[in-house]
């Protein structure tokens, strides 16, 4: 009995301890209440510093990056003394249980790794304000439960994950706002101009990117993320302004390899949530919306990887304000918005603390049976190097990114496996020993098998985004998977063969098969290098090389002189890419390399169109596409300014997505777009693009004729049967939708679009388009009756999307246009798209 109140008193005076810590509070360092304006980023870091300053002994500042603006990257992490003391060993012994870092853990146990994110979205404001409220509660112990979670749980606080993002929210809202806020929903300081502040830098959207990491934030924080593995991590968002607070459970469909204590752990943090919310008479849900699927957000990603991964989202966002105006009468204020944010972490963080052991064991649990007991009927990916290093590069890129470890399989065998191309068993499937081989036996099994499963099981047809994503249709790469385990050596980045002739070559060959292809031919048009191409197949010294091969011939650089070499051999050695040295331009089969079919490929001058009326995602793929994939220069377009623009300046003009084509191409700028087209301009229009153009004159895209609905062309069936329910609206709403499904497309591999993709190439089709084949011009790709590969597709959009055109050519005069009904650039991660868009850029029109 005296051991246990010598233990209460010491466990009393630690708490009192913590809650005396004096420390400076928002309002007093900012000079304003929280909630009374939108604080810029560089101050929320500030106030994060001065904590640090005064309480060393609780906090730690974790910097980890920087934006591509040049902002600070910054989380902190919150303990008790006794736990801040050997930080550093709790990190190291986590990963260690998982088996993520080499040798054995210093303790079995320890506490739990709780990680809140912070405003992913920059215009969804609030977050940032409620990270400082809850870092002084933890820090100062001023709430009522920070003991606890301190004692039990390390903190990990990330008050901004885009602040690029949200910077220019903020800086824009602080520039509207007046003396008072005004809470009237049409007054502008409610109305954000395009592109707004949800996206970073290149307007993608850094929720989507988790798995992708096509973005500097995101690879920067994932591998920062990865050094801890948290065990549970809470994303913050905001949604509409008239929707009340949302947070777990989260929505059906859950994916199916989410573990049962997963499932629990939802239920069990919405109910501490719920008991916050209930003390303070506010409106909240759950179970809606917000689904565990798509792999790459802030809940699902880290769920894969292990831990109870939940959104959170409060009615608000950039139409808010500081206080605004709803349909009920009643008016939503930040400071709202703000004490919502801030209750909901101390419910999480509570809940983390309370279970904190459990949290422990299952996550360790977790990785125990991804390195022992795999999920999924695959324990082995083969992935065939067939020569398309570029390819194989870039996935294995993103594997490392994701921290999914690979090898080669060191020598040639064969097995049975799932071929992914034909979606057919085969009864034997010859394995080259520098085939890259991915074993499901490791800590990342979860994550590989979700990311590379052909067809991901949906438990509930009604999603919040994509549905299909498979790896090897992304990269367009032959991949197996196996039900046996293979063991891989390891990985050795295959060298080329090819050995330069004696003196200088007379050209040098790159195979045209790969983003990394594209990106050689723009370094040397970049330096004014002539660069050929060619349009057949030829064959020379015994070896194949397909359409597209560069021919980089002496021939035509002259003026380079001995520069020549160096520079074409670098601009490679850069791209990645492997050259060929060819001592004659004499070839055994096909073309020689001056016939007339091998074109001469000249260095375009590309606008895109950017601004309001397109869609901000869709243009920032595009310009991200030319600014860092390629290096590429292009001229950003203002689309008010479209019809004033000097034509004879530019090659080639991008439209991508959006729905404001009806104002943007009006008669003057349609006029002036066909006349550049006819004296030699190329439009690359994307979906809706595309759309706006199908059946206007002069352009040979049309819709097909809708179906014929009379009352004798339909079922004979009773009234009644077709008549709707009410409850079943949302379900009803899908069957003409395509919410990122996976098609193959049926292509015509002579056509320069399609040059480079003899591998077959793969469509994430999120778009129900419904276009005819083009009369006069070229179907390069298309469907057919069953191109159907994965993913939701309604009945309806299955039946639309059979003898549709998916990318196709018309000649205007000497110009041409370039239909894409299917978003190649998507996200950035559909690498295969990226070859694509390159022939549609580089190749086609030549």
């Amino acid at each position: 009995m005296k051991h246990f109140s010598w233990l209460a008193g010491l466990l009393f005076l630690s708490l009192t301890a913590l809650a005396q810590t004096t420390v400076i509070t928002p309002e007093q360092f900012l000079g304003y209440r929280i909630g009374q304006r939108y604080t810029p980023h560089h101050r929320v870091l500030a106030y994060a510093e001065q904590i640090a300053r005064q309480a060393p002994n609780r906090i730690k500042l974790l910097p980890y990056g920087t934006t591509y603006e040049g902002r600070p990257l910054m989380a902190v992490a919150v303990a008790s003394e006794a736990n801040m003391a050997k930080l550093e060993e709790i990190r190291t012994d986590n990963l260690k249980r998982i088996g993520m870092l080499d040798g054995k853990p210093v303790n079995a146990s320890g506490p739990a790794i709780a990680w809140l994110s912070y405003n992913v979205h920059g215009n969804e404001a609030v977050s940032s304000e409620a990270f400082m409220e809850v870092l002084y509660g933890l820090v100062s112990g001023t709430h009522p439960i920070a003991g606890k979670v301190a004692s039990n749980a390390v903190v990990i606080l990330d008050a901004d994950l885009n602040p690029d993002g949200h910077d220019r929210y903020v800086n824009w809202f602080n520039q509207m706002l007046g003396a008072n806020p005004n809470p009237i929903p049409f007054a502008r300081e409610h109305n954000e101009p395009w592109p707004g502040g949800r996206y970073t830098h290149y307007y993608f959207d850094p929720n989507r990117d988790w798995a992708w990491q096509t973005q500097e934030i995101t690879q920067q924080r994932m591998a920062f993320y990865q050094q801890w593995m948290p065990q549970l991590h809470g994303d913050f968002h905001e949604m509409g302004v008239e929707s009340p607070y949302y947070f777990a459970p989260s929505a059906k469909p859950y994916h199916e390899d989410i573990t049962g204590f997963q499932r629990q752990m939802q239920q069990v943090i919405g109910q501490y949530c719920s008991r916050y919310f209930d003390r303070n008479n506010w409106l909240y849900y759950t179970r809606e919306r917000f689904d565990l699927f798509y792999p790459s957000y802030g809940d699902t990603w880290p769920t894969y990887n292990g831990a109870i991964g939940m959104t959170y989202e409060q009615g608000g966002n950039s139409r808010s304000g500081l206080a605004i105006e709803k349909m009920d009468g009643d008016t939503l204020t930040l400071r709202q918005r703000i004490d919502h944010h801030v209750a909901a972490s101390f419910a999480t963080l509570e809940a983390a603390a309370d279970k904190s052991a459990d949290l422990v064991k299952e996550f360790t649990g977790f990785f125990e049976k991804s390195q022992t007991n795999p999920v999924g009927p695959y324990k082995t990916y083969v992935i065939k190097s067939s020569g398309d290093l570029g390819r194989i590069r870039a996935l294995r890129k993103l594997l490392d990114r994701n921290g999914i470890r690979y090898g080669m399989a060191g020598k040639a065998s064969a097995a049975p496996a799932f071929n992914y191309m034909t979606q057919q068993n085969d009864k034997s499937v010859s394995i080259g020993a520098e085939d890259l081989v991915i074993s499901a036996y490791q800590p990342k099994s979860t994550l590989l098998k979700i990311l590379f499963e052909p067809k991901s099981m949906l438990e509930d047809s009604v999603t919040y985004d994509i549905t299909a994503w498979s790896l090897p249709y992304a990269y367009g790469l032959q991949t197996y998977g196996m039900t046996t385990r293979m063991n891989p050596v390891a990985y050795q980045e295959p060298q080329s063969a090819a050995a330069a002739p004696a003196g200088k070559p007379y050209a040098y060959l790159a195979s045209w098969e790969s983003l990394q292809s594209v990106k050689l031919l723009a370094t040397l048009l970049n330096q004014k290098v002539r660069v050929r191409s060619a349009e057949k197949t030829f064959e020379l010294d015994g070896k194949t090389y397909n359409a597209g091969t560069l021919l980089i011939t002496r021939a035509g650089n002259e003026r380079l002189g001995d520069r020549f070499d160096t520079m074409v051999q670098e601009a490679a050695k850069s791209a990645g890419v492997s050259l060929t040295p060819a001592g004659t331009g004499f070839v055994t089969k096909g073309s020689d390399f001056g016939s007339d079919f091998v074109m001469v490929l000249k260095a375009p001058r590309v606008g895109l169109v950017i601004g309001e009326g397109t869609t901000s995602t869709s243009s920032g793929e595009v310009w991200h596409y030319f600014d860092q994939d390629l290096g590429y220069p292009v001229t950003l377009i203002n689309p008010g300014d479209l019809a004033n623009i000097q034509w004879n300046r530019l090659d080639v003009l991008v439209l991508p997505t959006g729905s404001g084509y009806g104002r943007i191409l009006n008669e003057r700028t349609l006029t002036a777009m066909k006349d550049w087209i006819r004296a030699g301009g190329k439009l690359i229009a994307i979906e809706r693009a595309a759309d706006a153009l199908a059946g206007k004159a002069d352009f040979d895209l049309k819709t097909k004729p809708e179906k014929d609905e009379s009352p004798k062309a339909k079922d004979k069936k009773s009234a009644a049967d077709s008549l709707k329910t009410y409850a079943n609206r949302e379900r009803d709403a899908i069957v003409d939708e395509s919410p990122g499904s996976i098609y193959r497309i049926t292509l015509d591999n002579t056509h320069p679009l399609a040059f480079g993709l003899s591998g077959g190439y793969y469509a994430l089709v999120q778009d129900t388009h419904n276009f005819d084949f083009l009369k006069d011009g070229w179907n390069v790709g298309y469907l057919k009756e069953n191109n159907y590969v994965a993913g939701f597709s309604g009945k309806n959009a299955k039946e639309k999307l059979k003898n549709t055109l998916s990318m196709g050519v018309q000649q205007m005069g000497r110009g041409q246009i370039v239909y894409l009904a299917d978003n190649p650039l998507f996200r950035g991660f559909w690498y295969n798209g990226k070859l694509l868009f390159g022939n549609a850029v580089f190749m086609v029109g030549n």
